[in-house]
């Protein structure tokens, strides 16, 4: 897996994946588009919900929505590097069962999230979950 990053001017990058795709990161506080500690935050919360929504699917779970709300909090020091972050799964659909999302939630937090699981060798990471009718 490659990526490729240049600089745009300011602190604006556009990131280029292997894939092709691009995305614009600001390291000016995120004035412009996301920050790159914001794209971090991004990236464990859509890796956790495609294992998450991919795991209810499989268990033949009516999921219509699933959304990640991600709180987080860094150190006062530089660098200032995540110290916890909470991802709270809302998942709405019809009948869905909380002991499947549980169960999804929690194989994604120990088994499957790349991104999650590297982190959490130095991030304290939590999750939680609610469910919704759709």
């Amino acid at each position: 897996m490659q990526a490729k990053v240049k600089w745009c001017g300011d602190l604006t990058f556009l990131g280029t994946s292997d894939s092709g795709h691009q995305v614009v990161m600001d390291g000016n506080k995120g004035a412009h588009a996301p920050s790159p500690m914001e794209m971090v935050l991004m990236s464990v919360a859509s890796c956790s919900s495609v294992d998450v929504v991919s795991i209810l699917q499989k268990a033949r779970q009516a999921v219509r929505d699933c959304e990640v709300e991600v709180t987080a909090e860094r150190a006062d020091s530089v660098p200032a590097v995540f110290t916890k972050i909470h991802l709270h799964f809302v998942v709405s659909g019809i009948d869905v069962a909380e002991s499947h999302v549980e169960r999804a939630v929690k194989l994604s937090a120990d088994k499957y999230c790349s991104v999650s699981i590297m982190l959490g060798a130095s991030v304290e990471i939590t999750h939680s979950f609610s469910v919704q009718a759709a």
